[in-house]
């Protein structure tokens, strides 16, 4: 009791009346005692005073002169003001970021300037600048100018240029102009960022692309009913791929840094060849493909496709909705890359722990066997299968496969292949014959030319 007594003393001292307060409780007794300093800190809780304290503590110090406060809690929604200037003081940035880039006529400016100053002789027909003409052009360009012609750019160039000491006009100016264009989207797309913290979410995304459709040439014929499963169909291989956590948010920079924003805006040129628009997942042709099969599945036409439509990933009431059914088609689509192996490894793990086991493996190849014995073909003995996928993957423990395993071996792509579609599984099997008869063929071939 004693030891309780002295502890809630010591706690009492540490207030700007702490002299006054231990007097006054050296008369109390100890269930007084612990009733000031209920009252008191309740009241400090309320009025977040123990925050206000640090907080003052840190100015006072020394360091808080050298680190200023970095961190700023957004305002809360109720917070109407706040909120309205918050969202002012990221427009007015924006815009002045917006004023910093180059125009058409600078850039037209710039590519004068490289011309005129390149170093010669002509290598071929491309020119090149040694970096004393490149200091000049970037003396006489001016101070906007200065931050796409520095030290720094012309070492990387120099790097991969073909001539030492000299680097490219053209590969320079398409350097400029891709630098320009990628602060320039960062800048549309952080219009949409309302929280200002360098994410986008699925809507915010949705609202980009949707006022993106009217300056593509490519979607001009897409009918008015068709742009929100255009704009699904476009965001769900965003966060398919971008955010493979399914946290609900993507980061801007992670679009900037990735090729799906590249093959968006193809979509501005006028002519795009036929081969290249069925390759775009972006495309109209590509969308409305992907958008036909769905619609042809789903035999009842209540917009979801039910188990006998399509086993799958299931959601509502065991059906799939066209969402859940872009995101299947995108794992199957592209089986190699990691964010698909997660999303089918999730499939594939029925017994929900984590990994394969044998048990799994022979779970979905009873299937292929069924497929086996419809095509009158020769068995195939699971044990066989069994051991050579556990010898592709080399798991770290032999007994199971997990996700990081299936991953790491390289192999992930062939192991959920043969196990989940047939016709994978039997160009597999017959890999080697495959491979004796297109050597044949073109023996053949040879010999008649």
């Amino acid at each position: 009791m004693n030891g309780f007594r002295e502890k809630l003393l010591a706690n009492l001292d540490k207030s700007k009346e702490s002299d006054i307060r231990a007097q006054q409780a050296a008369t109390k007794t100890d269930d007084e005692i612990e009733d000031i300093l209920f009252q008191r800190y309740r009241e400090e809780l309320a009025g977040n005073a123990r925050l206000k304290q640090v907080i003052e503590r840190g100015k006072s110090s020394d360091t808080y002169r050298f680190i200023p406060q970095f961190h700023f809690e957004l305002p809360k929604n109720s917070d109407g003001l706040a909120q309205k200037l918050r969202e002012e003081a990221r427009t007015l940035f924006l815009q002045k970021r917006s004023k910093e880039l180059l125009d058409n006529n600078e850039l037209k400016l710039l590519w004068s300037l490289l011309e005129s100053h390149h170093s010669p002789p002509l290598m071929g027909e491309e020119q090149y600048i040694n970096y004393e003409n490149y200091c000049k052009v970037a003396g006489i360009a001016g101070e906007k100018f200065k931050r796409y012609l520095t030290a720094s750019t012309f070492a990387r160039l120099v790097v991969s240029s073909s001539y030492p000491g000299k680097i490219s006009v053209m590969s320079l100016f398409n350097y400029a102009m891709r630098k320009v264009w990628l602060q320039q989207t960062r800048i549309g797309l952080s219009l949409y960022d309302y929280t200002g913290q360098g994410y986008l979410n699925e809507s915010d995304l949705e609202s980009y692309i949707l006022e993106l459709i009217p300056t593509f040439p490519q979607l001009e014929g897409l009918e008015k009913s068709f742009h929100s499963f255009y704009v699904c169909t476009t965001v769900r291989k965003f966060f398919f791929f971008l955010d493979p956590l399914r946290t609900g948010r993507i980061r801007i920079r992670d679009i900037l840094t990735c090729t799906f924003l590249d093959d968006l805006l193809e979509l501005r040129d006028e002519e795009i060849p036929k081969d290249a628009q069925e390759m775009n997942w972006f495309s109209a042709p590509s969308a409305l493909s992907v958008y036909g099969h769905y619609l042809n599945l789903d035999k009842d036409h209540n917009g979801m496709l039910s188990k006998k439509e399509l086993i799958g990933c299931l959601t509502y009431d065991g059906e799939m909705d066209y969402k859940t059914y872009l995101d299947f088609v995108l794992a199957l689509e592209n089986r190699s890359e990691p964010q698909s192996l997660h999303y089918l490894f999730r499939i594939l793990d029925v017994e929900h722990k984590g990994y394969l086991t044998p048990f799994t493996l022979n779970y979905f190849f009873k299937g292929i066997q069924d497929e086996i014995s419809a095509h009158r073909a020769e068995p195939v003995n699971f044990a066989d299968v069994k051991d050579e996928i556990f010898d592709m993957v080399k798991p770290a423990d032999p007994s199971r496969i997990t996700l990081k395993d299936l991953i790491v071996s390289g192999h992930g792509e062939t192991v959920v292949s043969i196990l989940i579609e047939f016709h994978k599984f039997w160009a597999y099997e017959n890999r080697e014959v495959m491979v004796t008869d297109s050597t044949a063929s073109n023996g053949e071939e040879t010999h008649n030319l």
